[in-house]
């Protein structure tokens, strides 16, 4: 394996011809009626984007994570959001580590094809949050499906999607037990589900981004859809969250790109008091201070990269990368609009739309302090602190 990470131009310059169709008009007006982007969930699907990581022999083109993480910042960049449709690209690893041969033979072509969205991940439970090993939704067997009963949060794009990758407890917790055992993955077929134990509630939030609330009321679901071995679903989600960190470290790249090439270019000819006010240093200085933590946070997300694709277990880095990359976005975000000044608040910019989708990645898909738990525990060897 090499020690470089591909950086594939050929993709992005086709990622960015393909954006430029889905200019910031496109995005306002879904904005407004927190519609969501089926036209470029469409095109992204019909051009092969999304299925990039699935292997050519269940119809994908077999690349890499490097690959994935060139399309999702280049998306990013061009002043699209990726939240519509990211999750396919990491939640159907779960699928294809960790589903028997007929599942993958069963789902994945047809995934790959865009006969079938597998976009929503119900893990997160109102009452757990990033507690995961608390989750209280349970499937219970009987005979040849499960029954499952509970309910999860912040499901995004749930309305959207055929399938739902499901996490929930199938073994209930005796004394003794291992908090992470006894969960297991289900894949829920929504369009069956719907009106037939599934409910689905959307949330509006401060961005448009397609997340409900989902509520299981004895809902069957086929002993068939058990993903890998009962018992041993935390071990499989956890699996994927690395490259999931990495992918979204990816996209706030792209976001923090995207302000900075909106706050140089206004910086530049925007003239107030007879001169550009990118002339000036208190224009400058935080524009560039920007640029540094950019190009920091894209190294890391390189090096996380570079791991992961040599089959190594790069939590700290992908952690680190979807920290610092989160945290560069923010900042860029910051003095871009403080460069526009009252511009940057006006709707017609597309500042204050991007703005309100980056500030999420502080949050999700984990938060801030809990990266920095990890780190200060698994890095540092302090006592875990939680």
């Amino acid at each position: 394996m090499s020690d470089s990470v591909e950086t594939y131009p050929e993709i992005r310059e086709a990622v960015a011809k393909l954006c430029a169709r889905f200019p910031g008009s496109y995005w306002r007006a879904l904005d407004r009626d927190m519609a969501y982007p089926g036209a470029f969930v469409d095109a992204l699907t019909e051009a092969g984007w999304l299925s990039v990581l699935i292997p050519e022999d269940y119809g994908g083109a077999g690349l890499p994570l490097s690959a994935a993480a060139a399309v999702l910042e280049e998306m990013q960049r061009a002043g699209c959001n990726g939240g519509a449709c990211h999750a396919q690209m990491y939640t159907m690893g779960t699928l294809l580590r960790h589903g028997s041969d007929e599942q993958k033979r069963r789902y994945l072509p047809e995934i790959a094809a865009g006969r079938l969205r597998l976009q929503a991940f119900g893990v997160t439970e109102p009452g757990s949050g990033t507690d995961t090993a608390a989750l209280k939704t349970t499937a219970r067997r009987e005979g040849d499906h499960f029954i499952v009963n509970g309910q999860k949060i912040w499901t995004s794009r749930a309305e959207h999607s055929d399938l739902m990758l499901l996490l929930a407890r199938t073994t209930p917790m005796a004394e003794g037990m291992k908090r992470t055992a006894g969960l297991s993955v289900l894949l829920v077929d929504m369009r069956a589900a719907r009106g037939n134990g599934l409910t689905i509630r959307p949330i509006r939030t401060m961005m448009n981004h397609a997340t409900t609330e989902v509520f299981f009321d004895n809902l069957r679901v086929p002993a068939e859809n058990l993903i890998g071995e009962e018992g041993r679903g935390f071990r499989y989600i956890l699996s994927g969250m690395n490259a999931e960190r990495i992918l979204i470290a990816a996209e706030c790249v792209g976001d923090a790109k995207w302000f900075l090439d909106k706050a140089v270019g206004y910086a530049r000819e925007r003239v107030v008091f007879g001169r550009p006010i990118g002339q000036n240093q208190g224009v400058q200085f935080p524009l560039a201070k920007a640029y540094a933590n950019m190009r920091a946070a894209e190294l890391m997300v390189r090096e996380a990269i570079r791991l992961y694709e040599s089959g190594a277990n790069p939590g700290a880095e992908a952690n680190m990368a979807k920290m610092l990359a989160a945290d560069a976005a923010f900042e860029a975000a910051n003095a871009c609009i403080q460069t526009h000044g009252g511009f940057g608040f006006a709707e017609e910019y597309d500042i204050e739309r991007k703005f309100r989708e980056t500030r999420l990645y502080q949050v999700a898909p984990i938060s801030t302090n809990l990266i920095l738990s990890y780190l200060a525990e698994h890095v540092l060897g302090l006592p875990r602190s939680y």
